[in-house]
């Protein structure tokens, strides 16, 4: 029967409305501007009094409005038993008072959308049981507005028109247009509203209202009858209750009566007045209504069958709760959970994850960059001497040397300053090992499926296992990498190839001297001096030769070698010096001359030089021409302008040129601090030469030359570790860290989980998955007894 198509539409209707159904119903939606009358019109359907009333905008909910038709009962049987009562869906309970009906859809209103005439999508759902009514199902909206009055929102115009559109763009719904009959209807926001989605008006009914309150000589013929605007459905014409009446409590009845009147005694309505007023209204919408739904029953059963498919395949991905129950599938189940999350694991850091993230790095990528990039650019930004000066170096070569004066660079302030640079690697390996620490326990955060995460506690518990594996190996990985730093500083191989050739090159181009200009020669003595120079020559010398630092004469342009540690060559060749006839020379030795040489100086022969090489030259340079005892005597050489360099037999590194001694000596003083040479108080005297070095005391030639060179090797040496320690760190780490993680996560998950007395607790579902799985299965259901409704339902027309 047709009657039973809209109780069944009604039935779904509440079924869905519970479950959050997406089957759209066939229904009758009301849209009107505010104050069109459209409560008015839906009081008259019914024929009770029962919305709510007042001044702007009263209703703010969708209402939808279920009216069951009863039979009259028979009053012998049960004199007392309600005739017409209502109910809501929110709330079990049977109102027979219909002023209780009015004063609980105010609360509800109130209660959503709240005291400030704001608008909510939320419905209310009331269903009307009454002998007086016919079947209909109706939707009353909020009226359209134009802007906002009081306390409302600025946006509520917006709101109100999508509220509305939510509604009639379905196609199920069939549009009833209220529009006030005293207004021109091209003004009318019904229509505009309806036409934007049934351009054809295929699905849409003109109501006319307040046909009573037009202007003398004028009428609403025209549009009833479809000359103005056509509708396939037509236009209604009603008469509501006016506001005095509201007021006087005139009673429905008598309001149906007087407007049954109205159309009967109206020129220009009394020959349609059959097709209008309220009582044909509640006709057409009955048809129109089962009619639609007859026309949408193929479309609703098709809907049907593809959600119920939606359903299937969701209640499907919650697994089956029985399975869960069930004590000996549950191990097997954590099992394969567990082997699931440890392949994801290693997937993820060897990089062959089948959802792997095109949008940015994503595990075993990110270790690479840590390695190449992070890493890498950490260790190339460390400055290998930038917090050493030259005052700490040559502090450094100083107490290296002990009370003895230095002939050579110390290997001891090479070892004291190349230690604690190489201790600046320390910081970003430790580092290193914590930023692939952080990215594996990310990884771990990160394995998860659909299947798991329906157990929390489980994939707690499993990422809590792995992390405690990583945090194991954090501290051995990190020991590892900091005794790499160790190893390096324990012993400084000097003799490696790249740091040999490296620093041999940088001394040799860092400590040349540039020349400077040679004044002409003078003719020399070819005697030998015997004990020391002249007062002539002497005062010549001082004057024309200045010495500096183990009598080196500025005039020397040759260059210096730092080939300190190749110990195991020959010293070079030895220095070629004239005779006293200035014919005869000495012949080369493989070694400095031992103290015992019979002439500890010796003239040079003017005009030659020969041939140098960079140990050579160095040689003699550390050595000195002037230095102490025999030793200096060996090891003269013939200056390029052919002038001898006079031994003085002491360092005088530091000072400008030899003085006056003993008694003859004056009182030195350091920037008129005397104190620095008073011997009978040392502690002013180091605080004064320290002073002085502060404020940027000038270092000797020589001092330059050492502190050049002491720079050059640490540069040098200190890139053979960075190299190495870049190389073995990331190994490290994979070895200790990443490899052994992956190769142990698996056992380790079953050995910590794996526990027959913990799956209960481990499968615990969560409480809302267990929820949303009864609500999917009870749509389900909803949806395989409407459709088996549907398909028995009889469709020819009574």
């Amino acid at each position: 029967m047709d009657v039973d198509l809209i109780k069944l539409v009604n039935r779904l209707q509440d079924t869905f409305s519970n479950l959050g159904g997406e089957l759209d119903m066939p229904q009758l939606v009301v849209v009107g501007s505010q104050s069109a009358g459209k409560s008015s019109v839906l009081e008259n359907i019914v024929g009770r009094d029962f919305l709510p009333r007042g001044q702007g905008i009263v209703t703010r909910r969708p209402l939808i409005l279920q009216l069951i038709h009863t039979p009259i009962p028979d009053p012998s049987a049960s004199p007392s038993a309600d005739t017409e009562w209502a109910q809501f869906l929110h709330i079990d309970k049977r109102f027979t008072d219909f002023n209780d009906v009015r004063r609980e859809i105010e609360q509800e209103t109130f209660r959503v959308a709240g005291q400030n005439k704001g608008v909510s999508k939320l419905p209310i759902s009331l269903r009307i049981y009454s002998p007086n009514v016919l079947d209909l199902t109706l939707v009353d909206l909020p009226g359209l507005t134009k802007i906002p009055v009081g306390d409302q929102p600025s946006d509520i115009e917006r709101q109100i028109r999508n509220l509305v559109l939510d509604y009639v763009s379905k196609s199920n719904s069939v549009i009833l247009a209220v529009s006030p009959a005293n207004v021109d209807l091209a003004n009318s926001d019904a229509l505009k509203l309806a036409r934007s989605v049934d351009p054809q008006g295929r699905r849409t009914v003109g109501i006319l209202t307040k046909l009573d309150l037009m202007d003398a000589g004028t009428n609403a013929l025209d549009i009833l009858t479809g000359r103005v605007y056509p509708l396939k459905l037509g236009f209604i014409g009603v008469v509501n209750r006016s506001q005095q009446d509201i007021i006087t409590d005139k009673s429905m009845k008598d309001a149906l009566e007087a407007e049954a009147e109205f159309f009967r005694n109206h020129l220009a309505y009394r020959n349609i007045a059959h097709k209008n007023g309220t009582k044909y209204l509640a006709r057409t919408l009955n048809q129109v209504l089962m009619s639609h739904i007859r026309d949408k029953l193929p479309d609703m059963k098709a809907r049907l069958n593809t959600l119920m498919g939606q359903a299937q395949q969701e209640l499907n991905s919650f697994g089956d709760a029985a399975v869960f129950g069930d004590k000996n599938q549950q191990g097997a189940l954590v099992l394969r959970l567990m082997n699931q999350f440890a392949q994801d694991f290693i997937s993820s850091i060897e990089g062959t994850k089948v959802d792997m993230s095109t949008k940015e790095l994503s595990g075993g990528a990110r270790i690479y960059y840590i390695f190449n990039d992070v890493f890498g650019h950490a260790l190339a930004s460390i400055d290998s001497t930038a917090n050493l000066d030259n005052q700490d170096i040559r502090t450094a070569i100083r107490n290296s040397t002990g009370p003895r004066p230095s002939l050579f660079v110390p290997e001891a302030a090479f070892d004291l300053l190349v230690k604690p640079q190489i201790k600046l690697l320390e910081a970003p390996s430790l580092r290193c090992v914590e930023l692939v620490y952080e990215e594996l326990v990310k990884i771990c955060h990160n394995c998860t499926s659909t299947e798991l995460e329906h157990f929390p506690r489980l994939h707690s518990q499993l990422i809590e296992c792995v992390s405690e594996l990583l945090r194991e190996r954090l501290g051995p990985t990190s020991e590892y990498a900091q005794s790499l730093i160790e190893i390096q500083a324990a012993y400084i191989n000097t003799n490696h190839p790249t740091f040999i050739a490296g620093s041999a090159a940088a001394a040799q181009s860092a400590t040349s001297p540039s020349p400077k200009p040679v004044p002409p020669s003078r003719p020399v003595s070819a005697d030998p001096i015997p004990g020391g120079i002249t007062h002539g020559e002497g005062d010549e010398s001082s004057n024309e030769d200045p010495v500096v630092a183990n009598g080196i004469s500025m005039r020397d342009g040759r260059s210096v070698s730092a080939n300190l540690h190749d110990r195991s060559r020959t010293a070079g060749s030895a220095i070629t010096a004239a005779s006293t006839s200035g014919k005869a020379k000495h012949p080369r030795h493989s070694s400095v001359l031992p103290p015992s040489s019979s002439h500890p100086h010796a003239s040079a022969v003017p005009g030659t030089s020969p041939p140098h090489s960079a140990r050579e030259t160095f040689l003699n340079y550390f050595f000195g021409q002037n230095g102490p005892g025999p030793l200096a005597g060996s090891s003269v050489e013939r200056s390029h302008t052919g002038f001898v360099l006079p031994p003085t037999g002491r360092d005088i590194s530091g000072a400008d040129a030899p003085g006056p001694t003993g008694i003859l000596a004056p009182r030195r003083s350091l920037e008129g601090n005397n104190a620095a040479f008073d011997m009978k108080s040392l502690g002013k005297h180091i605080e004064a030469v320290s002073s002085a070095g502060d404020n940027g005391s000038q270092l000797t030639q020589r001092e330059e030359m050492e502190t050049a060179l002491i720079r050059s090797l640490i540069a040098s040496y200190f890139s053979i570790v960075r190299q190495s320690i870049q190389d073995l760190i990331p190994k490290a780490i994979m070895h200790f860290l990443v490899n052994y993680s992956s190769k142990h996560v698996q056992n380790r998950l079953v050995a910590t989980l794996y526990k027959p007395e913990l799956f209960s607790e481990l499968l615990d579902e969560d409480e809302a998955l267990v929820a949303e799985r009864t609500r999917v299965k009870a749509l389900l259901d909803a949806y395989k007894e409407a459709f088996k409704t549907l398909s028995e339902v009889n469709l020819k027309t009574v």
